[in-house]
């Protein structure tokens, strides 16, 4: 019989994290964690010997867990090491080049030897055919069929593993688009498709190009994997629903997901920030940074009123750190966020002008760091965090991977040596060039938002978050941390905190001067009823909350700002409203309106989802005894470069309101939260660790 649990897993670039929930009877959650290196050659099954880890741990069976829910950066990881398939563009006559030209835009103005993101789908597999559409979806040349049937002849000839098809002006008229793929599917019934009238039915034919040639670079792929997945667990037994993490925080069916795989992007954060945002509901926080740092990547985000950030929006594969327009746009619903290559497995070296330079290239899993004893050779921040005391050689990851000090002291002195300095003080150099160059992404985060971190906290969480996170907290001037339970899994804890949704984007052109409600009207219902259908499939009875907005500016300008829609049918009444509420949007940004100006509505979006409750308060606990230490470290402080005694004490061991001093250092089996100097750590009546100087 079914007990009801819910399973998530989340695959990184170096561990792949499973997380098991199970209601207790008594109003409470049992949870079951587990943490395995991930198999790159062949993600599933890493996530599979983890299933069976957590499940071992938690005396279940397959038949026990009612819901499964994954998220991935394979997708990502595809884009970034150009690993896809074979893909090509079907393209309106005289639009080829619209890929590679963008927006003719520079991300650095001064530099003479910029180098710009090459597009997917290189020249030779841009093909064109006659075909044209005004701007209001008119046909001005029809579709030449004879021209689409050649074309399929020639892309086949050309051995290409997936195609794209994107005319102009198809957000307002899919009809060619439609034609177009219904001949390719008669010609070549196997070939995977991607319409930008379905994958980003919006206006900018750049980024729509871009956004649906990327779902096809990488459909076969993620096809294939959720295939093998799904057999894999069925023939492990499972006969429970899968559901998929989308990079806008919402779960969608599997099928979705094969069907448009580019909205997996950054599924795995996004299941990060989702964890901050339930955390930061349960303490009351409105407004906090989420810290979420693992064996590959770092990510901040920043969340007001217990909600992400969130954008139309996204590069990915940038050349230029930090710069915005060096990378591949894809106009999807994502958590705003910046990532940076700064984890556990990112390599450190020396620069040509000799400085210590960290990641972007990550050991990953396979070899990993030195230290994991895989044949890895060049020093990581794994294996700068154990010269630095920083980690049991013996208790890492729970005791299931030894680490071996020697090696990390060996390939930090061969690779960092020219710097004339003792392994261990190469290995804080490293440290603080990492903890600087997350600080410094939080720091360009608040200011690209608009916003500072005066009165924040951080929620610190991944298998790195809890040991940078303090002094990360010290460099951007925060002076409260809180380390949640299972930080060390939290984005797949995430996951299971995450509502089934799903949003649909459609491009009409209105002026509130002649605002047409009755084509508004039909547009959101058409869109409220595709969002529904999706939902509806994994939503199990659960209500749904709906939400509509519509992304305008004032004729003439370049860039929308999103305003919320009342969700009925619009009169002209509500013109009025909507008008005030943009106007006091607008002011929000730039200070004041622009009084007398029309206002245009270029695009609409309605995102449906299942109603998350909210957690219940938590009273708060009277003082306990602190634990005794189980040992001491010798630990070198990377704010002052002097090695002490640190005391380690076991997480599990703690009370809720016992308080420890800084520094010291407080253990799980995923992770460790360093408190530094000049800090204290007490345990909540949620047992979350809260820090503070």
């Amino acid at each position: 019989m079914s007990t009801g649990a819910r399973l998530a897993a989340d695959i990184g670039g170096t561990f792949t994290d499973l997380a098991l929930e199970r209601a207790d009877g008594q109003g409470g959650v049992e949870r079951w964690t587990a943490k395995v290196l991930t198999t790159p050659s062949a993600p599933e099954a890493g996530v599979l010997a983890g299933i069976r880890a957590v499940l071992a741990k938690a005396g279940m069976g397959p038949a026990d867990v009612a819901l499964f829910i994954h998220g991935t950066t394979l997708a990502t990881n595809a884009v970034i090491e150009r690993k896809g398939a074979r893909t090509a563009l079907l393209t309106t006559e005289g639009f080829r080049d619209v890929l590679a030209l963008g927006n003719e835009s520079r991300y650095d103005q001064y530099d003479l030897n910029i180098t710009l993101p090459q597009p997917l789908v290189p020249r030779r597999w841009r093909v064109t055919v006659p075909e044209r559409l005004e701007n209001t979806g008119r046909v001005l040349l029809p579709l030449d069929e004879g021209a689409v049937r050649r074309a399929v002849a020639f892309l086949r000839d050309a051995g290409i593993e997936s195609l794209a098809i994107g005319f102009l002006h198809a957000f307002v008229n899919p009809a060619h688009e439609r034609r177009a793929a219904a001949i390719v599917r008669e010609e070549w019934p196997d070939l995977p498709l991607s319409l930008s009238s379905e994958v980003s039915p919006e206006m900018r034919e750049w980024e729509r190009f871009s956004t649906t040639a990327a779902n096809a670079y990488v459909q076969p792929l993620m096809a294939s994997y959720l295939g093998r997945l799904r057999e894999g667990m069925k023939e492990a037994g499972f006969a429970c629903p899968l559901f998929l993490m989308l990079s806008g925080g919402g779960l969608t069916t599997l099928e979705t997901a094969a069907r448009f795989p580019i909205r997996l992007v950054e599924s795995g954060p996004a299941g990060g920030a989702i964890f901050s945002a339930h955390v930061a509901r349960q303490k009351g926080w409105d407004r906090v940074l989420s810290f979420d740092m693992g064996g590959t990547t770092a990510k901040v985000c920043l969340i007001d009123d217990f909600a992400p950030q969130t954008s139309r929006s996204f590069e990915v594969a940038r050349i230029g750190r930090f710069k915005k327009g060096s990378g591949l746009p894809l106009r999807i619903p994502v958590i705003e966020m910046v990532e940076i290559g700064a984890g556990g497995g990112s390599i450190a070296s020396v620069d040509a002008l000799g400085r210590i330079q960290v990641g972007p290239e990550s050991a990953g899993a396979d070899p990993g760091p030195a230290c994991y004893g895989r044949g890895g050779g060049k020093p990581a921040v794994t294996d700068a965090n154990l010269l630095l005391g920083r980690y049991d050689p013996a208790s890492f990851a729970g005791g299931s991977l030894a680490l071996h000090p020697e090696a990390s002291r060996a390939a930090m002195d061969g690779s960092l040596g020219a710097l004339g300095l003792p392994p261990e003080m190469a290995a804080l150099g490293v440290v603080e060039v990492v903890d600087e160059n997350m600080a410094n992404a939080a720091r360009v985060h608040a200011i690209e938002s608009g916003k500072s971190y005066d009165g924040r906290a951080v929620i610190a969480f991944g298998g790195g978050g809890p040991v940078h996170g303090y002094r990360v907290a010290e460099k951007i001037g925060v002076n409260r941390l809180l380390v949640p339970s299972g930080a060390g899994v939290g984005s797949a804890i995430g996951f299971l905190r995450a509502p089934v949704g799903y949003e649909v984007v459609r491009s009409l052109y209105q002026r509130f001067r002649t605002f047409d409600a009755g084509a508004v009207n039909a547009l959101l219902a058409e869109m409220s009823a595709e969002a529904r259908q999706v939902v509806e499939q994994g939503a199990f009875g659960a209500p749904l909350v709906e939400r509509r907005i519509a992304y305008m500016r004032y004729v003439g300008q370049g860039h929308e700002i999103a305003v919320d829609l009342p969700v009925k049918a619009l009169a002209t009444e509500d013109v009025e409203a909507v008008r005030a509420a943009y106007d006091a949007a607008y002011a929000g940004f730039y200070d004041r309106p622009v009084p007398g100006s029309d206002v245009e509505i270029l695009s609409f979006a309605v995102t449906v989802a299942t109603e998350v409750a909210a957690p219940e308060p938590v009273a708060e606990v009277a003082a306990a005894p602190a634990p005794a230490p189980v040992r001491h470290q010798a630990v070198r402080d990377t704010a002052h470069g002097e090695v002490s005694d640190w005391p380690v004490y076991d997480r599990a061991a703690f009370a809720p309101g016992a308080t420890v001093t800084g520094p010291c250092i407080v253990a799980e089996a995923e992770t460790s939260t360093l408190v530094g100097p000049g800090w204290t750590c007490r345990m909540d009546g949620l047992g979350y660790l809260e820090l503070t100087r």
